[in-house]
């Protein structure tokens, strides 16, 4: 395996890294002043996103994600998981680029699934950053994690389907940009099991969609973008907007999972880079009990953990995508969960690291270390939880070595 950045790569990188500290890093503070002083009304969008994105967009960096280069910049996952560390160093910066979940995944599902109606209405304002979109899985009353427990309606009545069922972190539903939602529902509750699930567009605007409420993480409520619980009563839609086809569903959640969970891995080793960087700055500025608190050794262990840890993590992603590219998201699926594994668990660490570093200040939010520790816990629990994924790994390997053993393994679920 070769991991040496393309040359491809290497232009985009520096080119990418030019455009965030001309742009995106100098308007950090623009971005929340803005967003403070809309007071209550919360939900709206800060101007400087509007104007860098054009920027973004007129410097060629745009959907940079999509490896189809008709629609996107034509990198393989391998490729791109540089450029997106890079934009994970900024919450906001992600949405700059047009690479924002769950954008980002809901586009893959209408360029790979999609009819060509479809196509038109929806995926061209997203891809040109018009409007914004929400992923309807999660729900409430059922573990989520086992996505065939999903029991949200789905029913067929002549040339519509009728939906019934609520559900929630349901992120992006509270923008005021959102204007679909992919849901995912079940349209055969007997079938096999794997058979009874599949995927819709609903509009936001379809009468019987309902937010119920807005869910916040740690007390954040990640306005304007916020995670909602919503609820579907009646929701009537046209027959056409069924993602291709009846009991597809959770194929198609295996298809856009495989890039959105290795994308969210990718982003996170740019939060850990950027946290280690403060804890760095810090270490180096403040003292105590007469000397730099650096000098103290157990800051050294700790910050050459922290280093250890990040490079084994972009490592595993890089094989990640390499194996994604060459062999397909299904025989990469070891990789791609033990790098959902490992890559939050190790931002969350140097995050906790920098957080003692800090002292008091390292719970504020002048920093920006609470926040991001909020929004990478909730990275164990998105796109499915750490014992989700460990129990995939172990599974792989109990396998390959009862194999190599000759003993039969149960086939149990």
């Amino acid at each position: 395996m070769e991991f040496e950045y393309s040359e491809k790569t290497r232009y985009a990188l520096a080119k990418l890294e030019k455009f965030m500290d001309e742009h995106v890093y100098p308007n950090e503070e623009t971005y929340h002043r803005q967003h403070e002083s809309f007071g209550a009304d919360r939900w709206r969008i800060p101007a400087i996103i509007e104007e860098l994105k054009r920027k973004a967009r007129e410097a060629g960096l745009w959907n940079l994600f999509l490896p189809e280069s008709h629609h996107g910049a034509g990198y393989t996952n391998l490729e791109y998981a540089p450029l997106c560390e890079v934009m994970g160093r900024v919450g906001f910066a992600s949405e700059v680029f047009n690479c924002s979940a769950p954008d980002t995944g809901n586009m893959e599902v209408l360029v790979r699934y999609g009819s060509e109606a479809q196509k038109q209405r929806w995926l061209t304002p997203l891809l040109e950053g018009r409007i914004r979109s929400a992923f309807a899985m999660t729900e409430p009353a059922v573990a989520s994690s086992d996505a065939t427990n999903i029991c949200t309606e789905i029913r067929r009545d002549g040339d519509s389907y009728v939906i019934n069922g609520r559900k929630w972190w349901t992120s992006g539903i509270l923008d005021p940009r959102c204007e679909i939602l992919i849901v995912m529902g079940k349209t055969d509750f007997s079938g096999p099991a794997h058979q009874q699930q599949s995927m819709i567009l609903v509009p936001r605007d379809t009468p019987g969609v309902v937010i119920e409420r807005h869910l916040p993480v740690f007390g954040y409520d990640d306005a304007p973008h916020g995670h909602g619980e919503v609820r579907f009563e009646n929701a009537r839609v046209p027959a056409s907007n069924i993602l291709l086809g009846e009991g597809r569903g959770f194929e198609i959640a295996q298809g856009r999972l495989g890039p959105g969970r290795i994308h969210h891995c990718m982003r996170t080793i740019g939060v850990a880079e950027r946290v280690l960087e403060k804890m760095c700055q810090r270490l180096l500025t403040r003292t105590a009990f007469g000397k730099r608190i650096y000098e103290h050794s157990v800051w050294e262990e700790r910050i050459a953990d922290a280093r250890i840890d990040i490079e084994c993590a972009r490592l595993l992603t890089l094989k990640a995508a390499y194996m994604m590219d060459t062999v397909g998201n299904k025989v990469a699926r070891a990789e791609i969960a033990m790098i959902k594994v490992k890559a939050p668990n190790t931002a969350l660490k140097i995050i906790d690291e920098a957080i003692q570093a800090f002292g008091g200040a390292g719970v504020t939010e002048d920093f920006g270390l609470a926040r991001a520790y909020a929004s990478m816990r909730t990275l164990r629990l998105a796109d499915g939880p750490d014992e989700v994924h460990r129990r995939t790994i172990a599974r792989i390997e109990l396998k390959k070595q009862a194999e190599r053993a000759g003993i039969e393994v149960s086939r149990r679920k």
